[in-house]
């Protein structure tokens, strides 16, 4: 099950890259949190997701947003996927899928003839640690609502 608006957002590290570690939980509290989990790189609607926030970057950035992107790839996938399209944020490995599960934001059944991918996933963490914005797609094709996401991180500036 999700997590959902109000509730306490659980802290996590995760690698970037090998031995590259991001402890995202420490961002907590420091500014708003946009979590963006994503099935696969490299895949079609993930490389529009997420090449999309990197084309209109001077706005997330303009709210003062933290972004991160999470996939159960590799840490040399989502290195090498972040190099490849030049994306301004940290996407960050869940390869032994302990993250995205404790979210609510996982496959446990198959997708694609895989099991234990992520689900296309948004989540906005509010200054106070608290979610503040929850979306979990059943559908790997649709993208997040982004206009939405850039409302509630602009809502913890209030």
């Amino acid at each position: 099950m999700p997590l959902s608006v109000g509730d306490i957002a659980p802290k996590f590290s995760l690698p970037e890259g090998p031995g590259q570690m991001v402890d995202v939980g420490a961002e907590f509290g420091a500014a708003p949190v946009v979590i963006l989990f994503f099935p696969l790189a490299f895949s079609s609607v993930c490389t529009e997701e997420l090449c999309g926030v990197r084309d209109d970057w001077s706005a997330w950035a303009g709210l003062g947003a933290k972004v991160f992107g999470v996939s159960v790839d590799s840490p040399f996938v989502v290195s090498k996927f972040r190099e490849i399209e030049s994306l301004p944020f940290s996407l960050l490995s869940d390869f032994n899928k302990t993250v995205a599960p404790q979210w609510g934001a996982f496959y446990e059944e198959e997708f694609f003839g895989l099991n234990g991918v992520a689900k296309r996933a948004a989540f906005v963490v509010g200054p106070d640690g608290r979610i503040v914005y929850e979306w979990v797609s059943a559908d790997a094709g649709v993208q997040p609502d982004f206009e939405a996401l850039k409302a509630a991180v602009e809502s913890c500036r209030e």
